[in-house]
């Protein structure tokens, strides 16, 4: 399935840090699947980090399109920091502080991924 028209129905700035892996449209709703891009968070560029997967799925619930509902299915990426041993992610507000990215959407991120 052509999943770049979807793009569109995401929020500014999404496609920065994912990319759309599936789309899938029911009968009542559209689900769009997104996966975290292996793309070092900028607070951790002196740091050697490795990738180690990804977190769980999450499902968010987003503006119906249609009549259908929208769910956006995200999967964040991890990383190992080599130096510490600690587990890593992207910090969503100093995303917003550095990209084109909404404060608004980081906060969205940030809130519904814990």
């Amino acid at each position: 399935m052509q999943t770049s028209g979807y793009s569109l129905l995401l929020p500014t700035g999404m496609l920065e840090y994912f990319e759309i892996t599936e789309v899938k449209e029911n009968g009542n709703s559209v689900d769009i699947y997104l996966t975290e891009l292996n793309i070092i968070p900028s607070e951790y560029k002196n740091d050697k980090l490795q990738s180690k997967g990804f977190y769980e799925e999450i499902t968010i619930n987003d503006f119906p399109i249609r009549g259908k509902r929208l769910l956006l299915h995200i999967k964040r990426r991890k990383w190992l920091n080599e130096s510490t041993g600690d587990i890593v992610n992207r910090d969503w507000e100093l995303v917003a502080k550095g990209t084109r990215m909404t404060q608004d959407f980081a906060s969205f991120l940030k809130g519904y991924l814990r």
